[in-house]
């Protein structure tokens, strides 16, 4: 019984994975779903809207917890329909539950091989089991800000280590929640883009949504350089008081 529940998270995972490509739902993942279906989505969005909202994140945190690429294409999605502040909090809500997935599998079936890994290994994966173990909010908070970081690798680390929940998932929700909100201000501008030209380009899209990719660039770079150093002065301060 114990093998079974150790193992059962990540049986669910591969099965997870397993169904998705089979049936080929991965494709679905682009611009392409959203010119072609877009209109259909927003009807159903307008005659069922809490219904709707709810199984689009579903469907995200499925996504998320399967380890499926083009996730980001819902967090587009979800502005298109919601907007940036329901869509970006809800998708940002979903994408927690999702790595929540992934962090029972690195702790249950994978954590002492992965200890074990870490332990020896002297590269990527000790240096994030290690940041995660000394500070998991703080580490996770800037990992997840800095949007370049491997988003499962964190989550595995999370696991192996055993961090503690409520640090993790508070600091994942914050850390997500302005990628996903600019990610969901470009996805509700694409309405009237797509209105003017129904088969836009990426140079097109890029030129249209230059500042709010900026503002992805900026979270990648400079915010983290920030909460770090806010966290070294606290740190210093804190030295001084004692």
């Amino acid at each position: 019984m114990n093998r079974v529940k150790r193992f059962l998270p990540l049986a669910v995972l591969l099965a997870a994975i397993a169904l998705i490509f089979g049936m080929g739902w991965n494709r679905y993942l682009s611009l392409d779903t959203l010119r072609q279906h877009g209109a259909a989505f927003q009807a159903l969005a307008d005659q069922h809207y809490i219904l709707t909202l709810l199984a689009l994140m579903l469907v995200f945190a499925l996504l998320t917890a399967s380890v499926v690429p083009g996730v980001v294409f819902i967090t587009v999605t979800a502005g298109y329909l919601f907007g940036p502040w329901v869509g970006g909090v809800s998708t940002a809500f979903a994408a927690t539950i999702g790595a929540l997935g992934v962090y029972y599998v690195g702790r249950t079936a994978l954590g002492e091989t992965l200890r074990r890994r870490a332990a020896q290994d002297t590269g990527l994966l000790r240096k994030v089991c290690e940041g995660v173990d000394k500070n998991t909010f703080w580490y996770v908070l800037v990992a997840r800000l800095v949007v370049s970081v491997p988003f499962h690798l964190i989550n595995v680390a999370a696991g192996v280590m055993a961090a503690p929940l409520r640090p993790y998932m508070v600091a994942t929700f914050i850390g997500l929640l302005p990628a996903h909100i600019i990610y969901c201000w470009i996805g509700s501008s694409l309405n009237e883009i797509l209105i003017r030209d129904p088969d836009p380009n990426l140079e097109s899209l890029f030129a249209e949504f230059i500042w709010p990719l900026m503002g992805v660039a900026f979270l990648s770079m400079l915010l983290p350089l920030g909460l770090k150093l806010v966290q070294k002065w606290r740190a210093r301060h804190g030295m001084d008081a004692a």
